[in-house]
């Protein structure tokens, strides 16, 4: 009996070992895909990757950031509507098995963003305040994330560039947010590093 259970064991051991190692070379796969701008590819691959994984948020939450990004490049209407439809359903479903992530409410205001970019005079008298709220929720919860930070920065950024505002204290808001990426940790394998590049631009732009 005892040598029953051992193998046993030693089974599920090796099937456990096996299914991590095929997630970890799915994920790898799909940011090359991302990296080689291969978007639907890679949206593909991390929707298949989600739906073998199941409750493990990244999945949802790289089908989301992939087609959010992707969104403020298309030109076609209908086609940067279904990219953003496609991200609030994995935003959703990462939501589901990862409550109250700051992570994946950074996504949201920027999938609001990109809402809001379709028709601004429109749009952003609902959307802009539900952005300022997300972004001020999660600053709330991770304090010191740099994505939060600088997302929410560069969102006031703009915000206050659009009715002549003096900049200053949001740029010392950046480089902050800059001292945060430095000390960026995942907490979880691939978890979400991104951002940094974004704020180095940001600042340039600051001091011109």
């Amino acid at each position: 009996m005892k040598t029953l259970v051992s193998i046993i064991s030693l089974c599920l051991i090796t099937l456990s070992v096996k299914a991590q190692g095929n997630y970890e070379q799915g994920m790898q796969k799909a940011f090359g895909l991302w990296g080689e701008q291969k978007i639907e590819e890679a949206s593909n691959l991390f929707e298949r990757i989600a739906a073998a994984e199941k409750e493990n948020w990244l999945p949802y939450y790289y089908v989301a950031n992939v087609n959010i990004v992707s969104s403020f490049t298309i030109k076609n209407r209908k086609k940067i509507n279904g990219h953003l439809e496609k991200a609030q359903d994995n935003l959703n479903m990462a939501a589901t098995f990862s409550e109250n992530n700051p992570e994946i409410m950074v996504l949201q205001a920027l999938l609001h963003t990109a809402e809001m970019m379709e028709n601004p005079a429109k749009k952003s008298g609902e959307l802009a305040p539900k952005i300022t709220g997300i972004y001020e929720s999660a600053l709330k919860i991770a304090p010191n994330n740099p994505r939060v930070n600088a997302s929410y920065a560069e969102w006031q950024l703009g915000s206050a560039r659009f009715f002549k505002k003096d900049i200053t204290p949001i740029c010392e808001v950046l480089e902050k947010s800059l001292l945060l990426f430095e000390k960026d940790t995942p907490l979880v394998p691939f978890g979400p590093t991104w951002g940094k590049e974004r704020v180095e631009t940001l600042l340039k732009e600051c001091s011109n």
